[in-house]
This record gives C-alpha cells, structure tokens and sequence, in this order.
C-alpha cells in the first residue's frame, strides 16, 4: 500500500468479499445490499458468460432483479474473456458505483481477478506463435497435467495456483518462463498502479472462510447434489448443441462442465461424473484457501455470510 489515498478514511470504500466456492459469498452479498447503499460486482470468470446459470452457481434470474450483480451475463460462452478485460470492466463498473454516490462490492473467488483489481495489471510479453504451439505440442504428446508438473519444477507458486487441466493458464504460465527467463510472480510484481491509485479509493478486504475444511465439503456436496437436481447436466446438453463450443473452449473448462460434456461424451458413467466434479471442485476451494491464506490488507475473516455482512458493515 505505496499510496496515501489507499489508507485514507476519507476515500471512498471499494469492497472485495472474497472466498472458496460453496462458502455462502452471496448470501453475505446480499446482505450487506439489505443493509447499505451498494452496487454488487460479480468477479466469477465463469458468471461472466450466458447460458451458464446451474453449474455456475449463478443467482437465480429473481435474485439479479432484486439484487442486480454488475458483470454477469456480458458474454457468450464461445467468447473469451481476459483478466485485463475484467479489469477494464470492473473498474468502469466501480466508477459508477462511486459517481453514484454508491458503495462498490466485488463479491466473488476467481481469486486471479481479485489481485489483478487489487495490484493492476503491467506489460506482460506478447504472446509468441511458435512458442504456444511448441507448448501446445507437448501437451498433446504429455497433457497438461504433466506440463503443469514441470511449471510446479520452476515456478511453484505460481503452479500452485493453476488447475492442472486449465491448459490456457499453464501455456500462458510457460510461455512467460520460456520468453522471459522469469515466472509470472516476478512481472506481476512490477510498477503498475493499484486500486486506490486507479480509482481514488480505499480497498476493504474481507474473506469467508469456514471454520474447518469438512464442513466446506460438506457445503460443496450440498450445492452438487442441487445443481444435479436442477438441471446441470441438460443444461451442459444444450450448450453442447452449439457447434462453436468444445471442450477446448475457455468456457467449458469450468469445474461441472466440462466433467458433464465428457460424461455425455460416453466416457464415464454418472456416479463417476458426480465424484469427479466433486473432487475438482473441492481442489478449486484448497486452491482458493491457498490464495486467502498469503493474502495481505485483509480487514477481517469471517466463518459464514452473517458474520461476513457485519464485518464489511462496520467499514462502510
């Protein structure tokens, strides 16, 4: 926290409510709506894409009318979508917010997003064809499990907070390494203006996290077992219908699709679908928890939503 307006009481507050999934952020987000003038900015990489509503854990459509979330549903599901573009989004949509003479919330836990917004962003190196399909090559020949085990050899922090199957991120990730001689840490600690210097603000950091990990999983298996009810795996069905998606699109490496598609893709049967997705979405929470446990400024940590709300409440 290098300048002053970051500190300063007199800025106006900017709130990012963080946590794992299943950790009951928008029960707390929408509380503190009950409670505060707020405008609520989703930071979810999969909320951001339409048609994507179960496995996302979207809020149902009455919930946004009630309690309308600034960046979800802003894209189609064959459409990419860049942490520099949540940047750009997310800062036009606190600008807002704050002319409005309103309190931003960012509630969400793409983590990733969370410290882009925090940190911004800086110049990274352009993306290099030969490389990418050099990178590309090998994990056709190994996996991307396999290429996230020799991004972990040379950068293990940064490895420890990539899914082992999110190919886009782990090409990124050695595509940097073998450009720059440097892993992604180095650059994402350069010189780049931060939230207060960005938008004359003062950042309010607070994260759910529950009191111990079973119960968490015990929350993850509940919301599955509703998601499953709901409808997931036809909602996957109708997604597959469009010619445009695969699996090797950015949208349907989300934990629960993609576990679907390969499901309807013959490769496994139901209960095996239901565990996998399960067992990845309990890696993406130990990923989550990973990111909050070194996480700097935080004001406070709660156990659960209520808890949450009274915490961000008294910084407002």
């Amino acid at each position: 926290m290098t300048e002053s307006v970051i500190d300063s009481r007199s800025a106006p507050a900017v709130v990012a409510l963080m946590g794992p999934t299943a950790a009951g952020k928008t029960d707390a987000a929408l509380g503190i709506a009950d409670s505060a003038a707020v405008d609520l900015i989703s930071v979810d990489s999969a909320m951001v894409y339409r048609k994507m509503d179960i496995g996302t854990a979207k809020p149902t459509a009455a919930v946004l009318a009630r309690y309308p979330h600034a960046l979800v549903d802003i894209r189609d599901p064959v459409d990419a979508y860049s942490v520099a573009q949540f940047v750009a989004d997310a800062d036009a949509a606190v600008r807002s917010s704050l002319d409005a003479g309103r309190t931003p919330v960012l509630v969400g836990g793409t983590m990733l997003y969370f410290r882009a917004f925090k940190a911004g962003l800086h110049r990274l190196p352009a993306a290099d064809p030969v490389v990418r399909l050099e990178i590309a090559a090998r994990a056709e020949r190994h996996g991307w499990p396999a290429l996230h085990g020799d991004l972990a050899r040379r950068d293990p922090e940064g490895a420890a907070r990539i899914d082992p199957n999110n190919g886009q991120r782990i090409q990124r990730a050695l595509e940097v390494l073998e450009l720059t001689g440097r892993p992604m840490g180095h650059w994402w600690s350069k010189t780049a203006k931060a939230a207060g210097q960005r938008l004359g603000c003062r950042l309010v950091e607070v994260a759910i996290v529950p009191q111990d990990r079973p119960s968490l999983h015990r929350r993850i298996a509940k919301r599955l077992d509703e998601m499953l009810q709901r409808g997931l795996v036809d909602e996957v069905r109708a997604l597959r219908g469009d010619p445009a998606l695969s699996m090797e699109t950015p949208a349907m490496r989300a934990v629960g699709y993609r576990q679907v598609w390969r499901y309807l893709d013959g490769e496994y049967g139901h209960d095996a679908m239901v565990e996998r997705i399960g067992a990845a979405t309990r890696q993406v929470a130990k990923r989550q928890l990973t990111w909050l446990k070194g996480w700097q400024d935080l004001v406070g940590k709660a156990v659960d939503a209520p808890t949450a709300v009274a915490v961000v409440l008294q910084y407002l």
